[in-house]
């Protein structure tokens, strides 16, 4: 844990990324899986998914209420295992896949769902619950339900990449508004005679905060990576702010390897500042806070909020779009695993955060 108050002055250390250049002997990154199905929201959809289709089998054949719930436990008791017994594979067999090409993952995924279905129908003949096999139908319909999760998976994965780019866009539009380059750039100009070891830093300061919106698309960065980021953009604002921004880490580093999708947390720490600082003649506080649980990962941001009485005025009240935007991410992400929450907490407004835990080494 630290407490401290960034002074733009202060040379701060570039994101993890960063680290060490981007050297040209770095080794490249192992080719995302067409398909993945290591996430507790695919097992859960999956389950659902199966369990509605054998519910509207079972309606044609069942005579009664009676019989229908029946014949729904007895398909339950072949097809439940056989698609976990799938999904389980094809996870083990995640990070080889990765390497092959797309049409052997797809070939990899039909033949485990062929044999994952001849698994259920040997369960169900050997608990007597069939009195003849149907072995050749049983694979078909492993076949058939693999190749409706891996295309649905597909579409999935597709939808991250347009999301990830407009995200971006749309962050760096709203940082290089007017007021905020200007601001920035003035007082780059301000403390160039006096203080040019800070107009450099603040410089460079802004300089990374572009490059950042302007590097390639990525599904996921680390929250140190975040952190770095959300650094040199405090360290511009506090030039701007002085002692009127208040700033307070507490930063947990076994949360530091945890997965965010990129420029998450500076929208975040933006609003703060715009809606909790600037209105205030007294300026504000601004707090972040990770802190690992076991197996999740809290982030908090949290800011003060301005006295009424200062204002002259209504205070603009934002659209929420920077939370709808975060929280939409956050989903393509980590899907159920993810939880996100934003309100006035007393004097204060917070943002919480809750994410997987990286797996421990």
């Amino acid at each position: 844990m630290r407490n401290l108050s960034i002074l733009s002055a202060v040379r701060l250390r570039p994101p993890a990324s960063q680290d060490e250049g981007q050297a040209a002997t770095a080794t490249p990154p192992t080719p995302p899986a067409v398909f993945d199905v290591c996430q507790v929201g695919v097992v859960l959809r999956a389950v659902l998914f199966v369990q509605a289709v054998l519910a509207v089998l079972a309606l044609f054949v069942a005579t009664g209420p009676a019989d229908w719930l029946g014949q729904v436990a007895t398909l339950t008791g072949g097809a439940l295992p056989a698609v976990l017994l799938w999904l389980v594979a094809v996870c083990a067999l995640h990070r080889r896949m990765a390497r092959w090409r797309p049409a052997m993952q797809y070939g990899t995924g039909a033949v485990l769902g062929a044999l994952a279905g001849l698994y259920g129908c040997g369960l169900l003949r050997v608990t007597g619950a069939l009195a003849v096999a149907p072995w050749v139908a049983s694979a078909l319909g492993g076949v058939l339900f693999s190749a409706v999760a891996m295309g649905w998976l597909v579409l999935r994965a597709s939808s991250r990449m347009p999301a990830a780019t407009a995200a971006k866009l749309e962050d760096l539009q709203s940082r290089i508004r007017p007021h905020f380059l200007f601001n920035t750039l003035n007082s780059a100009i301000a403390l160039v005679r006096e203080e040019p070891a800070k107009a450099e830093t603040l410089l460079e300061d802004l300089a990374e905060l572009f490059r950042q919106a302007l590097a390639d698309p990525r599904d996921s960065v680390t929250l140190a990576d975040e952190i770095g980021l959300a650094e040199r953009y405090l360290a511009i604002e506090q030039v701007r702010f002085g002692d009127r921004l208040r700033i307070r880490w507490d930063l947990d580093a076994a949360a530091s390897s945890a997965r965010l999708p990129p420029l998450l947390l500076q929208p975040l720490v933006e609003n703060a500042v715009k809606h909790g600082v600037e209105p205030s003649p007294k300026g504000g506080k601004l707090r972040i806070r990770t802190e690992r649980r076991g197996a999740r990962v809290v982030i908090e941001v949290t800011n003060t909020l301005p006295p009424l009485r200062w204002a002259e005025q209504p205070l603009p009240r934002g659209h929420g779009i920077a939370l709808a935007n975060v929280r939409d991410r956050l989903r393509l992400l980590h899907d159920v695993q993810a939880q996100f929450r934003a309100g006035v907490d007393q004097d204060n407004y917070r943002v919480r955060i809750d994410i997987p835990a990286p797996n421990r080494e």
